[in-house]
Order: structure tokens, then sequence, then C-alpha cells
């Protein structure tokens, strides 16, 4: 059996504007995957492709293994979970979850068996009499992937379903859908532009900008390292610190002058780079370290900002660069705004990206 979802030259055009541009993919059975992107990126229309409520441009969308590209939403195989919850207010929970199986005159007793395991599932037998308007947020948006689970799709499409939740319900209903991929094992695609829930739920995270894929990998290897520039900067909260340099020299080592001021030795080759040529150099807030002033790596700065969130600290210092530094540090830190800093980048923590924004690899 091949995968669940195959994309071959996905192209998606309306009228003169390019949204998809030549998507390849491969969702494997039982797989998690997350379209992560800015707004604007393509990431929504993909789905809407793949689960046909949008036409392809060109190219071809196989599920299990059968050609849908040009195949009904209903005939595909897929059921989606969208943003709004769209339950019909003058149903209950049972009915609303049972609608389409009616639809399909599915048999009562089916019906009833297949909805009282997905009430199982997500935890509804209790509020199965109760009208939407007698439930939270959260509670409806189950209800909404009530109605996905009985259709017993091969695959599901989730369109950013928490997006209308508050911070705390985001991560209680974060948590039901990773158990809900583990109980029943089916592939599901989710879009998302919070990079936050992307790391916490796929298996592979798909970063997408401009209609392209930008990055194919797993949560961590996106985190560590980043293919280019919109990674680097989108993955990762807070983002990763992004200073423009100059390749030098220092003795036999490579070093990299940062915004014509401090220069900072790397542990990488520059391969392909001559020295005086343009750079940009990232380092995650955990990588810059508070060093004793006058150490020969250090770099002066002076804090301009301090987020205390309990159990870490950020700190936000002016090094004389295009932008502020971002530091994290611990809880106890016990510096205050317009106290002078010495900071260092670990050579070995650093990321050097080309004047096209591609990572330069040794």
């Amino acid at each position: 059996m091949g995968a669940a979802v195959e994309l071959h030259g996905i192209k998606k055009s309306f009228g003169s504007v390019n949204v998809i541009d030549g998507v390849d993919l491969a969702v494997e059975q039982g797989e998690f995957v997350v379209f992560v992107g800015p707004s604007g990126s393509g990431k929504s229309t993909l789905l809407r492709v793949i689960a046909g409520l949008e036409s392809t441009t060109s190219g071809d969308i196989i599920i299990d293994d059968h050609n849908v590209t040009y195949a009904e939403p209903s005939d595909r195989g897929i059921a989606m979970v969208f943003q709004s919850y769209a339950l019909y207010p003058h149903m209950n929970v049972f009915e609303n979850i049972a609608f389409n199986l009616r639809l399909a005159k599915t048999p009562k007793s089916e019906v009833d068996r297949l909805v009282l395991d997905a009430a199982r599932i997500l935890k509804l037998e209790a509020l199965l009499d109760r009208s939407p308007a007698q439930l939270s947020g959260g509670q409806r948006q189950r209800v909404a992937i009530g109605r996905a689970i009985v259709r017993q799709p091969k695959v599901f499409l989730f369109d950013e379903p928490l997006s209308n939740l508050d911070a705390g319900m985001r991560v209680e209903m974060r948590l039901e859908i990773e158990r809900l991929h583990r109980e029943l094992g089916a592939a599901m695609v989710y879009v998302t532009h919070d990079q936050v829930e992307a790391m916490t739920l796929a298996d592979r995270i798909v970063a997408l900008d401009d209609g392209h894929i930008q990055q194919i990998g797993s949560p961590l290897e996106l985190y560590k390292n980043p293919s280019n520039l919109f990674v680097a900067g989108f993955i990762g909260s807070p983002k990763m610190n992004l200073v423009t340099g100059k390749v030098g020299q220092v003795a036999s080592e490579n070093s990299v002058e940062l915004d014509g001021k401090a220069q900072v030795k790397i542990s990488a080759s520059v391969s392909g780079q001559a020295s005086g040529d343009v750079v940009t150099v990232g380092i995650r807030p955990e990588a810059v370290k508070i060093v004793q002033a006058g150490q020969a790596d250090a770099i002066q700065a002076e804090i301009e900002a301090i987020e205390r969130l309990g159990n870490v600290t950020y700190v936000y210092a002016d090094a004389g660069m295009s932008q502020l530094v971002t530091i994290q540090v611990d809880a106890e830190f016990s510096h205050n705004i317009g106290d002078k800093l010495a900071i260092a980048f670990a050579p070995e923590q650093l990321h050097l990206f080309d004047k096209d924004g591609q990572v330069i690899t040794p």
C-alpha cells in the first residue's frame, strides 16, 4: 500500500496569481503532517485542493492509491474539520454528529454505534442531548471532530481548527487531537499559522511560504537545522536572532563581523564564501550566553526590555546591531532595564545563511 496522500506537481492559480507553485509531497499512512506558514503562504489553499474544495490548475492528487484529482470531495475518502464549528443550532450533539450518516441513509443501528464510539473517543457521552448553545468552544470543536470521525475517513484534514479558542482551551484541544491521532491511527493533515501547534503536534512539518515548500522535516530538524532564512525566522518562539555580517578571517580561523561591529568566530566552514561576502548569522536565544566583561569574544550590550514568564525570562538587549538580541535566561535573572551586559555567541551553535537566504553548509 502506498502513501495515504500523494501530491505530484500541484499548482493552483487564481487568474494570474500563483498561489501554489509546484508542490510535491507524500503523507504516509498514520502520519501527522502539519502545514505551517504565515498568512498568504498557500497552506489553506493547498489543504482545500486536497479536499476537492478547490480545483487544481495542474498536477495530480492520489489518496489511498486512487487518483482523485477530479473527484468530488465526498468521493475522496477524506473528512475535514474547519475553523468554524458549523454546527446545526436546532440539533443536539448526537444529531449533529449523526447528520452525514443519516444523509447517507446509514441503518439506525450503525448510526447509533458510530456516534457512540465517536462520543466515547472524544469524551462527549454526557453531552449528547445538549444543544450547541449549551457547549463551550472546545466542546463544540470536539463535536465537529466527531462528525468527521463517524465518516471513517482515510485521511483527516484540519484547517486551523483551534484558532477560535482561547489560549488555555487551545492547549487542551491540542492534547485531545494528539490523543485522537494515537487512538485512530489515521493520516492527518493539519493547517496552522501557529508554529507552537506545529511543533507540538507534527510528525513532520511542511513549512510553506509564497506557495512553495521551504522545508520538510521533523519539528526538531526544522528547529535545529533550518534550511533557509524563512524557516530560521518562522520556527521557534521567540524566533532566532538574525544579524547581518561579513565573512572575515581571524588568524587561521573563520569569523564573521556582525553589522560592522563585533567579530565572532564560527566553527563551521564558510563554503563557497569569500572574505567580505555578506552573510546572515543566526543564533537561538538559548545559545546566547552572558559572560564576563573583557572576555575575548564578548559583545557589549545594554538591556532594553525584560519578559519574565515565570519559568523562563527573555532579555532584549541592544548590542549596536540592526536588531535587538534576544537572550534566554533563567527565572532568577536579577538585572534591570538599562543594565550593561557582556554576551557571547557560541561558535558551534551559529547558523550561517548566504545572500540568497540559503543555509551555508560545510
